[in-house]
């Protein structure tokens, strides 16, 4: 009888066991198959309150004010930015060689200093729990491919499978074996490079880094210096591979999206959950006003919300640079207010919303002021940003100066100011752009090839647009290795006698109100002023496989006019937004009819509704006209309920 006891309670025990297992590895299972960034992700990011010298201590202030004051709002991702594993002593900044920490496998950890609970080879697993133990997911910056200070150190790549040095062909691969010193971040040289994917070393070597930030307990990767200008689609693609099988659901973030365009966007977007589609975002006016033209293409282009990893993929404006912030590529934690005024940092948060883009807050909350946080908690705001569709511009509006609104002509596209005048600039763009085949080689004489642009795009003294083919003398070891590897490709210069070569990406980081023109800098053999002509016409660059294009582009970039946007709201209202990006005060204006024109199935013929910054009531109006004066650089947003 007693053995009879003993041998149920062993059964029940083992049996107790068996369900607690099939219930973790449904819930596991669960947490796999839940559909990634179902809407655009919502959280803080250390950069513009921080750039790289955020401690701990300090980050984990920053996460406990988002867990009690904003994750009611879904703000729920706490991201470091980079940099995170750079020792903070004299001589570091955020283009220096010889100050980070790696492990035996070159692989980057947390400076143990700025980072203490790290210590013990724990990495950020201590940092990771404390943020899942306040409700909220963790995010980490990182680079392109690989350091340049593991290269140097020659460390072995870990095989994640037997868990010692991976081996093929019968040696010990190294991590200058992987690594492509030509293919250096553009604008950080002395930092990191991409590593060669065609290898199995250089698998190796991406795999065992994101089952590390998987085992830390990641939860949202940011990844630099692969996209925009300095598009690297083989490591994209690849990192993406391993996201997906992991046994963790982690986030995909690329960033900057310098020059980025949608038909670039679209080689990508599957494989990511977000992706920036400007330079860095700081707190001037032309960098918010820079956002419109290229959230309006991404808006026409039915990218928000397509398909991405294992989800919805979401163009990114970057984040909100408001309260209180440091400067690009400071050595300084928070230590100013936002530049912007209350009306542009409304624009911007509306533009966002609209837009649908991702929004992750930049300031320090722990000086966070009241007039802040009730603009990125705004609900209406929040709605939009989350559950809105048809977000697009509209297109039928008209300006004018009077405020009574007597000299507004009939509805039209906004107007484009005739003022802004038009540069000629070299760009990037994708090689599916038919645009990008113009190109053709020229003989002046039998000693000099230059490439030219063939369409009637002439220069300041009525000559082509043309480059001067570089013939160079190959020296150096490593010059001749790379001109192996890159057989057929140019260097192309500026004049016939300069020794200055054009560049596919810039030599530093660009803000969104800038925009690249082709920068020239001394000739090396670097795969940034490495091109190939094709006998299609197209001008290739090695480095990012983009295609060179001359195109015109306004010398200032959005900053002037009327725009508007429009979305629809999950039971049916229509959101409607005029901005004014005027120097001066304009009154914008809409037929309500016209309403209709970009809603495909819905017949309007009047609407009642409410402007949200004023809390101006409309009445019901009837085929009537919606108008309003907007201040400059300030916004107008209704909420419409329309039949």
């Amino acid at each position: 009888m007693k053995l009879s006891l003993s041998s149920s309670s062993s059964s029940s025990f083992f049996l107790l066991l068996l369900l607690l297992a099939l219930s973790v590895l449904t819930e596991a299972s669960n947490r796999k198959d839940e559909e990634r960034a179902s809407t655009p992700p919502r959280g803080w990011n250390s950069y513009d309150s921080f750039c790289w010298t955020v401690s701990e201590e300090e980050f984990l202030h920053n996460a406990e004010i988002i867990s009690e004051k904003l994750h009611a709002q879904k703000y729920e991702y706490v991201v470091v930015d980079y940099l995170w594993y750079r020792k903070k002593v004299p001589g570091a900044y955020v283009d220096s060689l010889g100050f980070d920490v790696i492990d035996e496998w070159g692989r980057m950890i947390p400076d143990p200093v700025r980072w203490p609970s790290s210590r013990g080879g724990k990495g950020f697993t201590e940092v990771a729990k404390k943020v899942h133990s306040m409700g909220l997911k963790f995010g980490i910056h990182v680079m392109r491919g690989i350091s340049t200070q593991a290269v140097n150190a020659k460390t072995p790549i870990l095989d994640t499978i037997t868990g010692g040095a991976y081996e093929e062909s019968g040696r010990v691969w190294y991590a200058q074996d992987i690594g492509l010193k030509e293919k250096a971040c553009a604008w950080m040289r002395n930092g990191f490079m991409s590593v060669n994917t065609d290898l199995g070393a250089g698998k190796a070597f991406l795999r065992s880094l994101y089952q590390q930030y998987a085992s830390w307990g990641v939860d949202f990767i940011k990844n630099d210096c692969v996209f925009g200008d300095d598009l690297n689609v083989n490591e994209i693609t690849y990192v993406s591979e391993v996201l997906k099988e992991l046994d963790r659901p982690i986030l995909y973030s690329l960033s900057p999206g310098t020059s980025v365009t949608p038909d670039m966007a679209k080689a990508v977007s599957g494989s990511t959950n977000l992706y920036r589609i400007t330079g860095d975002d700081w707190d001037s006016w032309g960098d918010v006003a820079a956002h419109f033209d290229v959230a309006r293409d991404f808006a026409a282009a039915k990218m928000i919300g397509s398909s991405g990893l294992l989800g919805r993929s979401w163009p990114d404006l970057d984040m909100l640079p408001l309260g209180y912030l440091t400067d690009p590529g400071s050595n300084e934690g928070p230590h100013r207010r936002c530049r912007l005024n209350l009306k542009e940092q409304r624009t911007q948060m509306t533009l966002w919303s609209m837009a649908k883009s991702p929004l992750m807050f930049g300031g320090d909350l722990r000086n966070i002021d009241d007039t802040t946080f009730s603009l990125i908690t705004n609900p209406i705001l929040l709605e939009i940003n989350s559950y809105s569709s048809n977000n697009a511009e509209f297109p039928y509006i008209r300006k004018s100066s009077s405020p009574r609104g007597r000299k507004l002509g009939r509805s039209r596209m906004y107007p484009t100011s005739m003022e802004e005048s038009e540069v000629e600039v070299l760009g990037l763009t994708s090689c599916k752009d038919p645009k990008a085949s113009r190109w053709l080689v020229e003989e002046p004489d039998q000693s000099l090839e230059r490439i030219c642009w063939k369409e009637n795009m002439e220069g300041r003294y009525g000559e082509p647009f043309c480059l001067y083919k570089r013939n160079s003398l190959v020296k150096s070891d490593e010059e001749i290795m790379y001109g192996s590897q890159y057989q057929g490709a140019l260097h192309l210069l500026a004049s016939e006698k300069a020794n200055y070569c054009l560049n596919a990406s810039p030599r530093r980081k660009i803000t969104s109100s800038e925009f690249t023109r082709g920068s020239f800098s001394r000739c090396t053999w670097n795969a940034n002023q490495m091109w190939e002509f094709h006998s299609n016409g197209t001008l290739i660059s090695s480095y990012s496989g983009l295609c060179a294009i001359m195109k015109k582009v306004k010398a200032n970039v959005g900053a002037a006019g009327a725009r508007s946007w429009i979305a629809t709201g999950r039971s049916g209202e229509i959101y409607l937004a005029f901005f004014n990006l005027n120097s001066d005060s304009m009154v914008i204006a809409t037929e309500v009819s016209d309403l209709a024109k970009v809603l495909p199935g819905r017949s309007i013929t009047s609407c009642v509704g409410k402007e949200i910054w004023s809390g101006t009531g409309l009445g019901r109006l009837k085929n009537g006209t919606i108008a309003t004066k907007v201040g400059s650089h300030d916004c107008a947003l209704y909420v419409l309920n329309c039949n």
